[in-house]
Protein backbone atom coordinates (compact mmCIF):
# COMPACT_ATOMS: atom_id res chain seq x y z
CA UNK A 1 0.00 0.00 0.00
CA UNK A 2 1.36 3.23 -0.75
CA UNK A 3 1.79 5.91 1.96
CA UNK A 4 0.25 9.17 1.24
CA UNK A 5 0.27 11.50 4.27
CA UNK A 6 -0.83 15.18 2.62
CA UNK A 7 -3.38 15.65 0.22
CA UNK A 8 -5.47 19.12 -1.30
CA UNK A 9 -8.91 18.38 -1.94
CA UNK A 10 -11.82 20.47 -2.62
CA UNK A 11 -15.36 19.98 -1.04
CA UNK A 12 -19.02 21.79 -1.69
CA UNK A 13 -21.74 21.50 0.14
CA UNK A 14 -25.39 21.05 -1.26
CA UNK A 15 -27.43 23.92 -2.85
CA UNK A 16 -30.60 24.93 -0.47
CA UNK A 17 -33.46 23.79 -2.64
CA UNK A 18 -35.91 26.34 -4.07
CA UNK A 19 -39.47 27.98 -2.25
CA UNK A 20 -41.99 28.19 -4.51
CA UNK A 21 -45.08 30.22 -5.43
CA UNK A 22 -48.47 28.14 -5.24
CA UNK A 23 -51.87 28.65 -3.69
CA UNK A 24 -54.66 26.58 -2.62
CA UNK A 25 -57.18 25.09 -4.85
CA UNK A 26 -60.07 23.54 -2.52
CA UNK A 27 -63.33 23.14 -2.83
CA UNK A 28 -65.68 25.21 -0.54
CA UNK A 29 -62.88 27.33 0.14
CA UNK A 30 -63.56 30.40 -2.56
CA UNK A 31 -60.42 32.60 -1.13
CA UNK A 32 -57.77 30.17 -1.45
CA UNK A 33 -54.28 31.09 -0.12
CA UNK A 34 -50.38 31.08 -0.32
CA UNK A 35 -49.20 27.25 0.12
CA UNK A 36 -46.21 27.22 -1.35
CA UNK A 37 -43.70 25.52 0.64
CA UNK A 38 -39.79 25.78 1.68
CA UNK A 39 -37.05 24.09 0.18
CA UNK A 40 -34.99 21.67 1.77
CA UNK A 41 -31.82 22.61 3.31
CA UNK A 42 -28.68 21.16 1.39
CA UNK A 43 -26.43 18.55 2.72
CA UNK A 44 -23.05 19.26 4.46
CA UNK A 45 -19.80 17.42 4.19
CA UNK A 46 -18.28 16.11 7.23
CA UNK A 47 -15.73 14.31 7.91
CA UNK A 48 -15.03 11.27 9.87
CA UNK A 49 -11.88 9.54 11.57
CA UNK A 50 -12.02 5.73 11.00
CA UNK A 51 -9.60 3.22 12.67
CA UNK A 52 -8.75 1.54 9.50
CA UNK A 53 -7.50 4.12 7.79
CA UNK A 54 -3.73 4.36 7.66
CA UNK A 55 -3.14 6.59 4.77
CA UNK A 56 -4.74 9.14 2.29
CA UNK A 57 -4.30 7.34 -0.67
CA UNK A 58 -7.53 7.35 -1.76
CA UNK A 59 -7.08 10.88 -1.86
CA UNK A 60 -4.92 10.79 -4.59
CA UNK A 61 -7.25 9.82 -7.19
CA UNK A 62 -10.59 11.51 -5.82
CA UNK A 63 -10.29 15.43 -5.06
CA UNK A 64 -13.46 17.09 -5.24
CA UNK A 65 -16.09 15.78 -2.78
CA UNK A 66 -19.87 17.27 -3.32
CA UNK A 67 -22.94 16.96 -1.17
CA UNK A 68 -26.42 16.53 -2.44
CA UNK A 69 -28.87 19.56 -3.04
CA UNK A 70 -32.18 20.29 -1.42
CA UNK A 71 -35.34 19.49 -2.98
CA UNK A 72 -37.31 22.66 -3.92
CA UNK A 73 -40.76 22.73 -1.73
CA UNK A 74 -44.21 21.77 -3.05
CA UNK A 75 -47.60 22.99 -2.99
CA UNK A 76 -49.53 22.50 0.50
CA UNK A 77 -47.17 23.73 2.12
CA UNK A 78 -44.80 21.02 1.78
CA UNK A 79 -41.40 21.44 2.57
CA UNK A 80 -38.65 20.23 0.32
CA UNK A 81 -36.53 16.96 1.12
CA UNK A 82 -33.46 17.53 2.59
CA UNK A 83 -30.03 17.12 0.78
CA UNK A 84 -28.02 13.52 1.71
CA UNK A 85 -25.04 14.48 3.93
CA UNK A 86 -21.49 13.40 2.46
CA UNK A 87 -19.30 11.77 5.05
CA UNK A 88 -15.41 11.48 4.00
CA UNK A 89 -13.87 8.86 5.73
CA UNK A 90 -10.36 10.30 6.87
CA UNK A 91 -7.23 8.12 8.93
CA UNK A 92 -7.15 8.77 12.53
CA UNK A 93 -4.50 11.28 13.18
CA UNK A 94 -5.52 13.13 10.05
CA UNK A 95 -5.66 17.51 10.62
CA UNK A 96 -7.44 19.50 8.24
CA UNK A 97 -6.28 23.46 7.18
CA UNK A 98 -8.04 25.43 5.14
CA UNK A 99 -6.28 25.86 1.79
CA UNK A 100 -6.41 29.61 1.34
CA UNK A 101 -6.30 31.32 4.88
CA UNK A 102 -4.16 27.84 6.23
CA UNK A 103 -6.19 28.09 9.63
CA UNK A 104 -6.71 24.92 11.28
CA UNK A 105 -10.43 23.66 10.58
CA UNK A 106 -10.06 20.53 12.90
CA UNK A 107 -7.96 17.87 14.13
CA UNK A 108 -9.39 14.37 13.85
CA UNK A 109 -7.83 11.66 16.78
CA UNK A 110 -10.73 9.81 18.10
CA UNK A 111 -12.16 7.14 15.99
CA UNK A 112 -15.52 8.37 14.86
CA UNK A 113 -14.65 11.75 15.42
CA UNK A 114 -16.61 14.19 13.12
CA UNK A 115 -16.22 17.49 11.95
CA UNK A 116 -18.61 19.79 9.00
CA UNK A 117 -15.94 21.24 6.75
CA UNK A 118 -18.98 22.94 4.34
CA UNK A 119 -22.20 23.64 6.13
CA UNK A 120 -25.55 22.85 3.14
CA UNK A 121 -27.06 26.15 2.07
CA UNK A 122 -30.67 26.91 3.61
CA UNK A 123 -33.57 26.33 1.86
CA UNK A 124 -35.59 28.75 0.24
CA UNK A 125 -38.67 30.33 1.35
CA UNK A 126 -42.03 29.47 0.23
CA UNK A 127 -44.63 32.12 -0.30
CA UNK A 128 -46.73 31.09 2.48
CA UNK A 129 -43.99 32.61 4.61
CA UNK A 130 -44.38 36.06 3.13
CA UNK A 131 -48.14 36.35 3.98
CA UNK A 132 -49.27 39.48 6.05
CA UNK A 133 -52.51 41.28 6.43
CA UNK A 134 -51.57 43.80 3.85
CA UNK A 135 -50.19 40.65 1.68
CA UNK A 136 -52.85 37.97 1.37
CA UNK A 137 -51.58 36.78 -1.75
CA UNK A 138 -48.21 36.94 -2.21
CA UNK A 139 -46.32 35.83 -5.39
CA UNK A 140 -42.65 35.64 -4.70
CA UNK A 141 -40.93 33.21 -3.38
CA UNK A 142 -37.25 32.85 -2.50
CA UNK A 143 -34.28 30.50 -3.61
CA UNK A 144 -32.58 28.61 -1.86
CA UNK A 145 -28.77 29.41 -0.65
CA UNK A 146 -26.15 27.77 -2.21
CA UNK A 147 -24.01 25.55 0.02
CA UNK A 148 -20.21 26.27 1.08
CA UNK A 149 -16.95 25.85 -1.08
CA UNK A 150 -13.99 24.85 0.38
CA UNK A 151 -10.13 24.07 -0.49
CA UNK A 152 -8.63 22.00 2.54
CA UNK A 153 -5.26 20.60 2.88
CA UNK A 154 -5.40 16.98 5.04
CA UNK A 155 -2.33 16.09 6.99
CA UNK A 156 -1.87 12.87 8.73
CA UNK A 157 0.27 12.96 11.69
CA UNK A 158 0.26 8.69 12.70
CA UNK A 159 -0.14 8.65 16.20
CA UNK A 160 2.38 6.78 18.16
CA UNK A 161 3.61 7.23 21.81
CA UNK A 162 7.35 6.50 21.18
CA UNK A 163 9.09 7.54 17.86
CA UNK A 164 12.20 6.21 16.66
CA UNK A 165 14.68 8.73 15.12
CA UNK A 166 18.03 8.76 13.63
CA UNK A 167 20.39 9.01 10.83
CA UNK A 168 19.95 6.19 7.94
CA UNK A 169 21.51 3.26 8.73
CA UNK A 170 21.57 3.57 12.08
CA UNK A 171 19.06 0.45 13.07
CA UNK A 172 15.84 2.13 13.40
CA UNK A 173 14.10 -0.43 11.21
CA UNK A 174 16.14 -3.35 12.77
CA UNK A 175 15.44 -2.06 15.87
CA UNK A 176 11.02 -2.00 15.54
CA UNK A 177 11.58 -4.93 13.80
CA UNK A 178 13.03 -7.09 16.63
CA UNK A 179 10.67 -5.64 19.54
CA UNK A 180 7.47 -5.84 17.65
CA UNK A 181 6.10 -7.96 14.67
CA UNK A 182 6.26 -5.05 12.12
CA UNK A 183 8.10 -6.10 9.01
CA UNK A 184 9.93 -3.36 7.47
CA UNK A 185 12.67 -3.85 4.47
CA UNK A 186 15.79 -3.58 5.23
CA UNK A 187 19.10 -3.39 3.85
CA UNK A 188 22.50 -1.86 4.26
CA UNK A 189 22.11 1.38 2.00
CA UNK A 190 20.78 4.86 3.22
CA UNK A 191 17.20 5.59 2.89
CA UNK A 192 15.79 2.06 2.75
CA UNK A 193 12.71 2.98 4.97
CA UNK A 194 10.59 5.73 2.63
CA UNK A 195 7.61 5.68 5.06
CA UNK A 196 7.28 5.63 8.72
CA UNK A 197 6.30 2.26 9.89
CA UNK A 198 4.64 1.23 13.01
CA UNK A 199 5.11 -1.95 15.07
CA UNK A 200 2.98 -2.30 18.53
CA UNK A 201 5.36 -3.41 21.65
CA UNK A 202 3.75 -5.67 24.54
CA UNK A 203 4.64 -4.30 27.65
CA UNK A 204 4.96 -7.02 30.58
CA UNK A 205 1.48 -6.07 31.84
CA UNK A 206 0.44 -7.02 27.92
CA UNK A 207 -0.79 -3.45 27.21
CA UNK A 208 0.53 -2.54 23.54
CA UNK A 209 2.28 0.63 22.79
CA UNK A 210 3.05 1.97 19.28
CA UNK A 211 6.36 2.82 18.23
CA UNK A 212 6.72 4.59 15.10
CA UNK A 213 10.05 4.37 12.69
CA UNK A 214 10.06 8.00 11.06
CA UNK A 215 12.54 7.85 8.14
CA UNK A 216 14.47 10.48 5.91
CA UNK A 217 16.20 12.30 9.24
CA UNK A 218 19.33 14.20 7.57
CA UNK A 219 21.35 17.58 7.91
CA UNK A 220 19.00 20.46 6.99
CA UNK A 221 15.44 17.94 7.24
CA UNK A 222 13.89 20.84 8.69
CA UNK A 223 14.44 23.20 6.09
CA UNK A 224 12.95 20.24 3.24
CA UNK A 225 16.44 18.56 2.23
CA UNK A 226 15.77 15.07 2.23
CA UNK A 227 12.72 13.06 2.97
CA UNK A 228 12.64 14.58 6.76
CA UNK A 229 10.65 17.55 6.58
CA UNK A 230 7.92 15.50 5.57
CA UNK A 231 8.21 13.22 8.46
CA UNK A 232 9.06 14.83 10.64
CA UNK A 233 5.50 15.89 11.37
CA UNK A 234 4.53 12.62 12.52
CA UNK A 235 7.00 12.55 15.89
CA UNK A 236 4.98 15.94 16.44
CA UNK A 237 2.17 13.71 19.08
CA UNK A 238 5.04 11.15 20.29
CA UNK A 239 5.67 11.17 23.73
CA UNK A 240 8.54 10.08 24.25
CA UNK A 241 11.69 10.29 21.26
CA UNK A 242 13.94 7.39 21.12
CA UNK A 243 17.05 8.44 19.74
CA UNK A 244 19.25 5.48 18.23
CA UNK A 245 23.12 6.41 17.17
CA UNK A 246 25.03 4.05 14.90
CA UNK A 247 28.27 3.34 16.95
CA UNK A 248 29.89 2.06 13.86
CA UNK A 249 29.85 5.46 12.44
CA UNK A 250 32.56 7.65 11.36
CA UNK A 251 31.58 10.09 14.42
CA UNK A 252 28.64 8.87 16.68
CA UNK A 253 28.82 12.40 18.34
CA UNK A 254 28.30 14.32 15.30
CA UNK A 255 25.77 12.20 14.42
CA UNK A 256 23.76 12.67 17.77
CA UNK A 257 24.21 16.44 17.36
CA UNK A 258 23.02 16.58 13.84
CA UNK A 259 19.79 14.89 14.79
CA UNK A 260 19.52 17.56 17.39
CA UNK A 261 19.70 20.44 15.75
CA UNK A 262 16.89 18.92 13.38
CA UNK A 263 14.72 18.74 16.33
CA UNK A 264 15.24 22.26 17.51
CA UNK A 265 15.01 24.23 14.08
CA UNK A 266 11.58 22.11 12.88
CA UNK A 267 9.87 23.83 16.74
CA UNK A 268 6.60 22.68 17.80
CA UNK A 269 8.68 21.57 20.99
CA UNK A 270 10.19 18.55 19.70
CA UNK A 271 13.91 19.85 20.83
CA UNK A 272 12.51 19.37 24.55
CA UNK A 273 10.26 16.32 23.89
CA UNK A 274 11.45 13.35 26.51
CA UNK A 275 14.58 11.25 24.82
CA UNK A 276 16.31 8.03 25.60
CA UNK A 277 19.43 7.89 23.60
CA UNK A 278 20.53 3.76 22.54
CA UNK A 279 23.92 3.56 20.96
CA UNK A 280 23.01 0.93 18.35
CA UNK A 281 25.29 -1.89 17.01
CA UNK A 282 27.16 -2.56 20.39
CA UNK A 283 28.12 -6.65 18.65
CA UNK A 284 29.95 -4.47 16.21
CA UNK A 285 32.53 -2.54 18.41
CA UNK A 286 34.38 -3.55 21.24
CA UNK A 287 33.58 -1.99 24.64
CA UNK A 288 36.37 0.67 24.65
CA UNK A 289 34.60 2.37 21.53
CA UNK A 290 30.89 2.09 23.34
CA UNK A 291 32.30 3.70 26.63
CA UNK A 292 33.98 6.09 24.68
CA UNK A 293 31.08 7.27 22.81
CA UNK A 294 29.39 7.27 26.06
CA UNK A 295 31.42 9.17 27.83
CA UNK A 296 31.86 11.70 24.89
CA UNK A 297 27.89 12.14 25.14
CA UNK A 298 26.95 12.62 28.71
CA UNK A 299 29.16 15.52 28.19
CA UNK A 300 26.27 17.10 26.25
CA UNK A 301 22.49 15.51 27.39
CA UNK A 302 21.33 14.39 30.84
CA UNK A 303 18.98 11.91 29.40
CA UNK A 304 19.91 8.44 29.89
CA UNK A 305 21.89 6.22 27.57
CA UNK A 306 21.69 2.36 26.41
CA UNK A 307 24.16 0.20 24.54
CA UNK A 308 22.43 -2.22 22.46
CA UNK A 309 22.59 -4.43 19.16
CA UNK A 310 19.20 -4.58 17.32
CA UNK A 311 19.92 -7.53 15.18
CA UNK A 312 21.35 -9.56 17.72
CA UNK A 313 19.13 -8.60 19.91
CA UNK A 314 21.62 -7.18 22.85
CA UNK A 315 20.46 -4.64 25.53
CA UNK A 316 17.05 -4.63 24.43
CA UNK A 317 15.13 -5.28 27.80
CA UNK A 318 17.03 -2.80 30.21
CA UNK A 319 16.05 -0.19 27.43
CA UNK A 320 12.04 -0.86 27.20
CA UNK A 321 12.03 -1.37 30.54
CA UNK A 322 13.59 2.88 30.69
CA UNK A 323 10.92 3.47 28.06
CA UNK A 324 7.75 1.61 30.37
CA UNK A 325 9.12 4.02 33.24
CA UNK A 326 9.68 6.86 31.24
CA UNK A 327 6.05 6.64 29.58
CA UNK A 328 4.42 6.02 32.89
CA UNK A 329 6.50 9.23 34.82
CA UNK A 330 4.80 11.66 31.73
CA UNK A 331 1.68 10.68 32.21
CA UNK A 332 1.48 10.43 35.89
CA UNK A 333 3.07 14.64 35.43
CA UNK A 334 0.22 15.27 32.96
CA UNK A 335 -2.24 14.54 35.64
CA UNK A 336 -0.73 16.53 38.21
Amino acid sequence: MQFIDRAEIEVEAGKGGDGIVAFRREKYVPAGGPAGGNGGRGGSVILEAAENLQTLLDFKYSRLFKAEDGKRGGPSNRTGAAGSDRVIEVPCGTVVYDADTGEVVGDLVKPNQTICVAQGGKGGLGNKHFLSNSNRAPEYALPGLPGEQKRLILELKLLAEVGIIGLPNAGKSTFIAAVSSARPKIADYPFTTLVPNLGVVRKPTGDGTVFADIPGLIAGASAGIGLGHDFLRHIERTRLLLHLVDLTAADPLEDYQTIQAELQAYGRGLGSRPQIIALNKLDAVDSETFTLVKEELMRFTNNPIFGISAVAGMGLDPLLQNVWQTLDNTVHSEVM
